[in-house]
């Protein structure tokens, strides 16, 4: 019986640092690589250091979009998954490491309310300047050929520093 409980033991912490091992090669290559899929906009407002945000080791992380709702969109907008996607490719890119420990930690993403296309860039705004990955998505056929921001992305990163930029809104 203590063969076996010793047994257990070592497996378990030979699994956790193999796991963690730092000659791991860099996820998503493949995401880094790709650039022709990067949309860039004259007007977004610059990144900060994305590599700088770091997550502790129980840390949990959450990406969070936040929607219009005096465009009333569907449930299932496809803006949304852009918003998502750009996000996650952005920091896949910058800081994979923070990407990989989101995976690990569930992949929280929560849905939020924002009242008009100012309180969008207002956020947006408040989330580059904390070194967030944020991400706004502009869709013309749901705002009637205007262009205007219909989601925005935010994340993935530590749940308190998310809170800092999100905390006061609603959920959709």
């Amino acid at each position: 019986m203590l063969y076996t409980a010793g047994f257990a033991v070592l497996s378990a912490a030979l699994g956790f640092f193999a796991g963690y091992a730092p000659w791991k090669p860099e996820p998503y290559p493949e995401i880094a690589q790709n650039e022709e899929l990067e949309e860039l906009d004259a007007e977004d407002i610059p990144d900060g250091e994305l590599a700088e945000i770091q997550a502790g080791f129980f840390e949990q992380c959450k990406l969070v979009l936040v929607v219009r709702t005096d465009l009333k969109l569907g449930g299932g907008d496809i803006s949304t998954h852009a918003a998502t996607l750009s996000c996650y490719k952005a920091l896949a890119r910058a800081n994979p490491r923070l990407v990989s420990h989101w995976e690990r930690t569930g992949q929280a993403k929560i849905a939020l309310k924002a009242k008009s296309e100012d309180q969008l860039l207002e956020l947006e705004a408040i989330a580059k300047s904390l070194n967030l990955c944020a991400r706004s998505i502009k869709n013309p056929a749901l705002t009637n050929g205007k262009g205007e921001r219909t989601v925005l992305a935010i994340g993935p990163a530590p749940v308190p520093l998310i809170n800092e930029v999100t905390g006061k809104l609603r959920l959709l």
